[in-house]
């Protein structure tokens, strides 16, 4: 795409972060639907499928940026949409919920260990960063192959702890109270149909996500940008864009617990992501990771450890319509930008 101006690849660029939009509303509800239906469980269904469903774009632009071997863009994208998708928070507790902090909210300490899991995986991440260039054995990277193991064992502790945890909610409507809110929203509807515009939303946004990463990098190339702050920045806030929707719908129905598992979920699945990225590119695009994608995922774990205290803090108290973590998150999210664009700058 690097021969169309740049008016045509932005029009390509929106339409493309439109169509993730519209097919990620689609994704949650017929996800939520599949999760209901053959009874998966929040821990199953919200941190597998739906993480996988809203991270299609992701999936598509790192692995088109893997064969292509833009790791810049592949690495920023992963790290930077950690960070972005965790301001997301910020974005339904000032819209979504009334009077009072979305960590208030919430109901259920499952979310404190999902968050947990997302610090676990960014900090194996940081690590491979550190270490020598990545070491690939059979095109598979030890460091990204770590990331998979300890993601999968996450989710064995996720779903025990939402079986049975020693820890309850009081004064509240219950675990399960947003599953029967969403039972009562949902217009009846066949297996079939539900699968199908799954699998079409799927195949709208694989497309739109190819674009998106097509057109961005051209963009990015043309108006001399950074790959790694783009990718971390622009990029990522149109690929999460599902999350946004998925959010949005789910703190209407007012349920919290899946607005945050969402995101946490999500998170903790991106850097999985560095698993295929490897297969397809046939070299580490880990260890190929720059300064500027370590301190956005330091970024990644600093803001999901402000909501996992507020998860178990459960501030009562909004200031600008925000509770104080998603007040803090926004600040040091914008200071993590300026401090990346620095560090982005002084490499040149």
């Amino acid at each position: 795409m690097g021969h169309l101006s740049l008016p045509v690849l932005g029009a390509v660029f929106i339409a493309s972060a439109c169509a993730i939009w519209f097919a990620g509303i689609q994704l949650s509800r017929t996800t939520d639907e599949i999760d209901s239906r053959f009874g998966l469980g929040q821990a199953l269904g919200g941190l597998i499928l739906l993480a996988f469903a809203t991270n299609l774009p992701e999936i598509a632009i790192v692995s088109a940026a893997a064969v292509q071997h833009n790791f810049d863009i592949a690495t920023g994208n992963i790290l930077g949409g950690i960070a972005i998708q965790t301001l997301v928070l910020v974005a339904l507790d000032g819209f979504g919920v009334p009077r009072r902090p979305l960590t208030n909210a919430t109901e259920s300490l499952v979310q404190v260990l999902e968050g947990t899991l997302v610090i676990a995986v960014l900090a194996v991440a940081i690590g491979a960063i550190l270490l020598p260039k990545g070491v690939v054995v059979g095109r598979i990277d030890p460091s990204a192959l770590l990331i998979v193991l300890l993601w999968v064992g996450g989710l064995y502790l996720v779903w025990r702890a939402s079986k049975s945890l020693p820890w309850k909610a009081t004064g509240g409507a219950g675990p399960d109270a947003g599953a029967r809110r969403r039972a009562k929203a949902r217009k009846p509807r066949s297996t079939a149909v539900t699968l199908g515009i799954f699998a079409g939303a799927g195949l709208v946004t694989l497309a739109a996500g190819v674009l998106i990463e097509e057109s961005g990098s051209a963009i990015a190339t043309q108006i001399h940008l950074n790959g790694a702050v783009f990718g971390g920045t622009v990029l990522a806030a149109a690929t999460a864009l599902p999350e946004l929707s998925t959010g949005l719908a789910a703190v209407h129905i007012e349920d919290f617990e899946l607005a945050v598992s969402d995101i946490f979920g999500g998170n903790a699945f991106l850097p999985v992501l560095f698993f295929p990225a490897t297969l397809l590119a046939g070299q580490s695009v880990l260890g190929s990771a720059a300064k500027t994608d370590a301190f956005l995922a330091v970024l990644g774990i600093l803001l999901t450890a402000v909501y996992v205290a507020g998860l178990v803090i459960r501030p009562k108290r909004q200031y600008l319509r925000l509770g104080p973590d998603s007040l803090l998150v926004l600040i040091l999210y914008c200071a993590g930008i300026a401090g990346m664009v620095l560090i982005s700058q002084s490499t040149h």
